[in-house]
């Protein structure tokens, strides 16, 4: 089968690898439908997940359709369409009976396919803990609209649950890529009273004004100024920070009030400093990543229901055997890429 595979840092080439098999009784094979780029791909590129095993095929956010089970997989049958979660988890450890699985303690658990075992881009996976690690696709809802379920979307709903938004509150979104905006939706389910979102990106800016009118748009030199002026209490009462570079970091504590939650989304690719003594006062709780993507039928439900429409951001669409054309496209913000979406055709 093809294959786009970590060859070495720097490097990813699509090879020809044997079709994956079942290992474990908890195993499932699934027939990859679509599949899409994500920036963790990028980083694994350029060798900034030091987990990430050359060699493997990379890709975590995926759906398929289940071709093959192990004898112990209950939950999905062969023929089902599904998401594929982008953790590992065993559901029995400490970590995951306390739903965070992004901890399993499993050698495979956490984020496991297309870092440290075969991922999604290519035409077919091995699933571990299938039971947990796949969710069966409404009848209603397409390929499209659950392909970031397993992955972008799942964090996105986690970063606003432990935000812990409430109706009254101000919150600001720092990060405007695929992740911000899919935050946003999973924000915008809390109804609280306003939503900032600050980006550099005049093209993502312009995304977000034509599909949610109602967030308030900012750019980072304009933004702790638009965010006191937009709040009751001389900042945001939740800062959810989607970006990733020291300016962000530094912009989310700044312009979040006293005692308010800053919740760390970004993957930084190097260590970020707290200025304690500049903080000292502010009384502020930060929350910090990565995903315990564990509620992933809960998304598909929203997404059934249309509460959540991830659709707008897939700008951009490509067969497997395209896909170094893809990574060039999205890994230089060619062509106003917003998400590609990586098509498997037989």
């Amino acid at each position: 089968m093809l294959a786009y595979t970590y060859k070495d840092h720097g490097k990813f080439e699509l090879t020809e690898k044997e079709k994956p098999q079942i290992i474990d009784s908890k195993d499932a094979i699934v027939r990859i439908t679509m599949s899409s780029i994500c920036s963790s791909d990028i980083h694994i590129k350029h060798g900034c997940v030091p987990k990430a095993v050359l060699g493997i095929t990379v890709g975590h956010e995926m759906v398929g359709i289940v071709e093959k089970v192990g004898t112990d997989v209950k939950n999905v049958k062969v023929g089902d369409r599904v998401t594929v979660n982008v953790e590992t988890f065993c559901g029995e450890c400490f970590f995951c009976k306390k739903g965070y699985v992004n901890n399993c303690t499993d050698k495979n658990g956490g984020w496991a396919l297309g870092c440290r075992i075969d991922g999604a881009q290519a035409e077919y996976v091995r699933v571990p803990y299938a039971n947990q690690g796949l969710n069966k696709i409404p009848q209603t809802v397409s390929d499209e609209q659950a392909l970031f379920v397993g992955d972008i979307l799942a964090t996105g709903f986690w970063a606003a649950r432990i935000s812990e938004i409430k109706e009254e509150d101000t919150v600001l979104i720092i990060g405007a890529g695929p992740t911000g905006i899919c935050t946003l939706l999973c924000a915008m389910l809390k109804n609280p009273q306003k939503i900032i979102v600050c980006e550099k990106d005049i093209i993502r800016r312009n995304f977000i004004k034509e599909h949610y009118p109602n967030v308030i748009v900012t750019t980072p030199e304009n933004c702790i100024k638009t965010v006191k002026n937009e709040s009751q209490h001389n900042g945001a009462d939740v800062v959810i920070e989607v970006a990733g570079t020291e300016e962000s970091f530094e912009t989310a504590w700044k312009a979040a009030r006293a005692n308010a939650i800053v919740t760390i989304v970004a993957l930084y690719d190097k260590p970020m400093t707290l200025p304690l003594p500049d903080m000292y006062g502010k009384n502020l709780t930060f929350k910090t990543g990565g995903v315990d993507g564990c509620n992933c039928e809960e998304i598909l439900s929203f997404i059934e229901q249309g509460k959540i429409d991830t659709t707008p951001l897939i700008t951009h669409k490509y067969q497997l055997k395209d896909i170094e054309k893809a990574y060039n496209i999205f890994e230089n913000k060619l062509d106003n890429v917003i998400k590609i979406a990586i098509i498997n055709t037989k």
